[in-house]
């Protein structure tokens, strides 16, 4: 299994999936704006990380915007959060059968395209 989360209109995803091609081919492309994220899915990316906050991204606008940088959330929350909306999951998320790689961070990219190769 190799599956890509992905925001297509994200220039940072696109300027890493540009990188790794052709790598990133036989890799399932999810669209998490239009499919969203399944909860089976940011299960199995969590049991690779260890935390749903691991994979939350406090970059997004909607962070601040709903008020969250002022509370303490639990793991619960962090998981309803990135299901209920796409743009708080860091990205790009490959996730793999024994592994995971989160974000855009170099050594993330690297590792990515070691496991994608």
């Amino acid at each position: 299994m190799k599956k890509a989360f992905t925001l297509p209109t994200c220039k940072t995803c696109q300027k890493i999936f540009d990188d790794l091609t052709p790598e990133s081919k036989g890799c399932d492309i999810i669209n998490i704006k239009e499919e969203g994220i399944s909860a089976s899915d940011l299960d199995l990316m969590k049991q690779h990380v260890g935390s749903y906050e691991a994979l939350f991204s406090r970059r997004a606008i909607k962070f601040r915007s709903m008020g969250l940088a002022d509370k303490n959330l639990s793991e619960k929350d962090y998981r309803t959060l990135i299901l209920s909306e796409y743009t708080f999951l860091k990205r790009p998320v490959f996730l793999f059968e024994n592994s995971v790689t989160v974000g855009s961070r170099k050594i993330e990219v690297e590792r990515a395209r070691e496991l994608l190769g």
